[in-house]
């Protein structure tokens, strides 16, 4: 007599639920960053991880962080192709310091010939711009995994004032979970950092670029504006696309 035989099914759920979301919120509660951030990687609580960074003007900290981790964790830079030139430079600095395993990711040349062959297309649809050059090459590229590290912080901007440190990637439907390890840092706890692990700043930084993104969309911040204020500035618009606005937060 033949035994049934069990049907193979793909399971298409998402990995995470927002309830996963709220027990990690709760679970770590009260820890320390860098206990936390070692019990979620050693554990594989968050399952396959990366690391999204844009070797910007804080990146080093939540890099470095990652790195005594594990440095084998994926780092995943856009290559936008509009960076300032010392933000390339900075990129190569860090990554061979701390050993990081970097993967640069690069917009489709179709997709550039397609809706950007002038190379402008930042000058007057800068959400198109960000959408070829950052939203879709990093949605590729993160279907793979089950969760990825953000360095967004919440004194940077009002946007981001109440992120918690565990939430739903809701860019899509595949339930990643979005981490925000240095979500409740203030900007003297990121200084500590940098001054104890003697680690380089970014060279604009002193330059008055608090916040840095692709060079033609970034302008220095003035005394007393939101580190982010320079970043489109003159037009709506917050966020290149790969963090939503208007995500609740799980506490």
């Amino acid at each position: 007599m033949n035994e049934l035989r069990a049907i193979d099914r793909i399971d298409t759920g998402p990995r995470f639920t927002e309830q996963d979301a709220i027990r990690l919120n709760r679970m770590f509660r009260g820890t320390e960053t860098e206990e936390w951030l070692r019990a979620v990687i050693e554990g594989s609580l968050a399952g396959d991880t990366a690391v999204v960074s844009s070797f910007g003007a804080e990146s080093a900290v939540l890099l470095h962080l990652i790195a005594q981790v594990d440095p084998a964790v994926p780092v995943m830079f856009l290559e936008t192709g509009k960076h300032f030139p010392e933000t390339l430079a900075y990129r190569d600095e860090l990554t061979e310091r701390l050993g990081l395993n970097r993967v640069d990711l690069y917009p489709e040349i179709a997709d550039l010939e397609a809706r950007d062959a002038s190379g402008l297309r930042w000058s007057y649809d800068p959400d198109g711009c960000c959408e070829l050059r950052k939203v879709k090459p990093l949605a590729k590229a993160l279907a793979d995994f089950d969760a990825s590290f953000t360095g967004r912080k919440a004194f940077q901007s009002a946007t981001r004032a109440n992120l918690p440190r565990f939430e739903i990637d809701n860019s899509d439907q595949q339930g990643r979970l979005k981490i925000n390890p240095l979500i409740d840092w203030s900007a003297e706890d990121i200084a500590a950092y940098f001054e104890k692990h003697d680690l380089p700043r970014h060279p604009l930084v002193e330059r008055g670029f608090p916040s840095i993104g692709c060079m033609p969309c970034t302008r220095p911040v003035a005394d007393g504006e939101d580190a982010r204020s320079g970043r489109w500035a003159g037009w709506d618009k917050v966020e290149c696309g790969i963090h939503q606005l208007g995500e609740e937060p799980f506490l």
